[in-house]
């Protein structure tokens, strides 16, 4: 190994996306860079070659990594296209319907005609047994040990691969479930088995349920992945370890992963967030909007002080676009962000009411957008970027990828054009203004929904295809400023790189102020300290940071807001400490608190632990405005949003700004794996670290 990498350990980031796998190497302060066609039928393929690539960049051994670290959408993949494993769902007696019966409230609530999503395991898969827990934790009947011997039977003659087991009120007591896992196990010790109590161990058993059979079906599948990945990285000569980043923004062993594959789910979007949030507080940027757009879908997170807005549980493989209630609820820790089929590959076409509708189907990468000539024949974003002129068809993924303008502009005119009675450009525009305006309308309600003003945010846009997007979708929402940071195309990659080893233990324990007991409530955080900082002190040498936070609500609510306390032993008189804490989050969320009324009760209902590796201080950059006008390179004509025409468009090169460094809209500004558009409203100034700063111009009314 050279000398200029032996101060710093060399990394690999690598995010498995619907597209394209990227691949990140940080070493000696470098960055190294790889982007490839995502390998669908065996993806770890990709991942070797593009380490390979970048190793190759930075003369390097495979032997030379210390470590690598990955994220992946196969999660997700496997729910959404039902691609998992033969799985069957044990539960309590009198709750076999629960995953079918659903909320009570409906999607869609004026559709006669709703078509509700179908469970993730079938009826005919799902198995009762006796038994059962109060929601006190109280044992009222006992579980049913014949039965399960009979179940067990069954199910390997039925030839399950995977068992998931869900028994209501588990979160209090997990016993059964524990003694049911013990059976399983001894009658079918090579099957796969998830309990909802470790898990998911929170009330609602909907969701829960969901959880547990969720990873119960994809936990077969991911096994055998990353059993592939460890032995292609072994056989190449490295050494150090395999990491994942979970959907909470943390990095956790392999072994974990394997146990708790449902947490992988937002694996690479939640990089992508860890990316944003570093930038933003190296710029000290409060108020953040990310977006994150790559070649099957689009992200939308928000960031305040450099933190993204988390949750305890989301939606996957929605029906209905927009929808909540439309898809899967998975219920773990997870960064909240919002999610659109809206990436380059993502297909136009044209709906029953004659509108043009672009996504959530994706060309994906076999055989991809009818401009890479691999057989797709249906337009997709990045046809229509190109006819638009936002792409080089000849220096596409740095000239790895040659593009056919011919391919795209014939796409685009038998499925758009000829329909809407276009011309290919209008209808290359209306497929961008169509997939821009789905984006900005996700932005916007899910700012209203947070009570955020986003036209007081800057962008941080990345991905391969959000810098072609950034500046129109900042004209939409009124955005006044963009951040494309250095390594934009694969930023979600390199936010692995900067993500701390993190787990967070949650667990349901409903209790009143009125009825505070302290030993109980020490009791209850210790256990979750342990249990979180048990999955990261293997990880790392680091010091171990806790942070506690408990969901409260009124009593009599349906749902509860996270109220942060501080990490300490906490004494009867700590009641009032939590019933501030909670009147002072409430009033956040909601304006103010409730106050004055006899009797309101209020209750914690869900604690949560989140074990935390100390990171470095961030080198702050401070913000500068343009110098000197940036040396043009080419240009090329490029249709421009705001004028309604194409226009001459200069052609500036990222690798050779230097900081300081001013670009007046309209232009792009061009790198390997993606290009920036900057539209007339915009300039561009290149800031000290490589980053570019999209500013609006003055007097701008767009």
């Amino acid at each position: 190994m050279s000398d200029r990498y032996k101060e710093a350990p060399v990394r690999v980031g690598a995010d498995i996306g619907g597209t394209f796998t990227d691949i990140a190497l940080e070493a000696g302060g470098e960055i190294y860079s790889a982007k490839l066609l995502t390998t669908a039928d065996a993806p770890e393929k990709a991942v070797l070659e593009g380490i390979a690539i970048v190793l190759k960049q930075a003369e390097l051994q495979f032997a030379d990594i210390d470590h690598v670290i990955h994220g992946t959408t196969l999660a997700t993949n496997a729910l959404i296209e039902r691609r998992g494993a033969k799985t069957a769902l044990v539960t309590t007696k009198g709750f076999r319907d629960v995953i079918e019966m659903r909320f009570e409230n409906r999607f869609e609530q004026y559709d006669l005609n709703i078509v509700l999503p179908p469970p993730l395991i079938a009826r005919t898969d799902r198995l009762v047994a006796g038994g059962r827990i109060s929601a006190e934790g109280d044992e009222l009947e006992a579980l049913d040990e014949a039965a399960l011997v009979k179940i067990a039977t069954l199910i390997e003659e039925r030839g399950y691969q995977s068992i998931a087991v869900g028994f209501i009120h588990a979160y209090a007591n997990p016993a059964h479930e524990q003694r049911a896992r013990d059976i399983f196990r001894t009658h079918l010790p090579d099957i796969s088995i998830s309990i909802s109590s470790e898990v998911s161990p929170q009330m609602r058993e909907f969701e829960r349920f969901n959880t547990v059979c969720a990873n119960a079906y994809i936990r077969p599948r991911m096994d055998e992945y990353l059993a592939r990945l460890e032995t292609g990285l072994a056989g190449l000569g490295a050494t150090g370890p395999l990491y994942m980043i979970h959907s909470g923004g943390g990095l956790i062993s392999v072994e974990t992963a394997r146990a708790f594959p449902v947490r992988l789910i937002e694996s690479g979007p939640a990089g992508g967030a860890i990316y944003a949030a570093n930038y933003a507080g190296r710029f000290a940027l409060e108020k953040v909007l990310s977006y994150d757009m790559g070649g099957t879908t689009a992200k939308i997170c928000l960031i305040d002080n450099a933190v993204p807005e988390t949750a305890r549980s989301f939606e996957v493989a929605r029906t209905t676009r927009f929808k909540k209630g439309s898809g899967m609820p998975i219920s773990i820790p997870v960064i909240e962000m919002v999610e659109i089929g809206a990436g380059g590959g993502s297909l136009a076409s044209v709906d029953s009411m004659q509108r043009i509708q672009v996504g959530p189907e994706s060309a994906g990468s076999d055989p991809g957008p009818a401009c890479y000539q691999n057989g797709g024949e249906h337009p997709a974003i990045t046809d229509a970027d190109l006819v638009l002129g936002k792409i080089d068809p000849d220096n596409f993924a740095g000239g790895d990828i040659i593009l056919s303008l011919e391919a795209a502009e014939t796409a685009i005119h038998d499925h758009i054009g000829k329909n809407q009675r276009l011309n290919r450009e209008a209808a290359a525009f209306g497929i961008c203004e169509m997939v821009d305006e789905n984006m900005a309308n996700a932005a916007r309600v899910h700012a209203v929904e947070s009570g955020k003003d986003i036209s007081a945010t800057t962008m941080i846009a990345f991905g391969g295809a959000a810098p072609l997007h950034a500046a129109r979708l900042c004209e939409k929402l009124g955005v006044s400023r963009c951040l494309i940071p250095p390594g934009a195309g694969i930023g979600s990659a390199i936010g692995f790189l900067r993500a701390p080893f993190a787990y967070e233990a949650v667990r349901t324990q409903v209790m009143r102020l009125s009825a505070f007991d302290a030993a109980m409530v020490n009791t209850i955080l210790n256990d979750l300290r342990e249990a979180a900082t048990g999955f990261v002190k293997p990880t790392t040498n680091a010091t171990i940071d806790n942070q506690a936070i408990v969901y409260m609500r009124y009593q009599g609510q349906g749902w509860e807001i996270p109220v942060e306390i501080p990490n300490q032993k906490f004494v009867t008189n700590d009641q009032q400490l939590f019933h501030d804490n909670f009147h002072s989050a409430y009033a956040r969320f909601f304006g103010r608190a409730i106050e004055g009324l006899d009797g309101l009760e209020i209750e914690i209902v869900t604690w949560s632990v989140k074990a935390i590796s100390s990171q470095p201080p961030l080198e702050p950059i401070t913000l500068i405005e343009g110098t000197r006008d940036a040396a043009i390179l080419s240009d090329r004509m490029i249709f421009d949003p705001v004028a309604m025409k194409y226009v001459s468009a200069a052609i500036f090169e990222r690798a050779k700004l230097t900081t300081g460094d001013k670009v007046n809209g309209p232009a792009v500004i061009v790198e390997n794996e993606t290009s920036t558009i900057i539209t007339s409203s915009f300039d561009a100034v290149m800031q000290q670290d490589g980053s570019i700063l999209l500013n609006r111009k003055q007097g701008d009314q767009t």
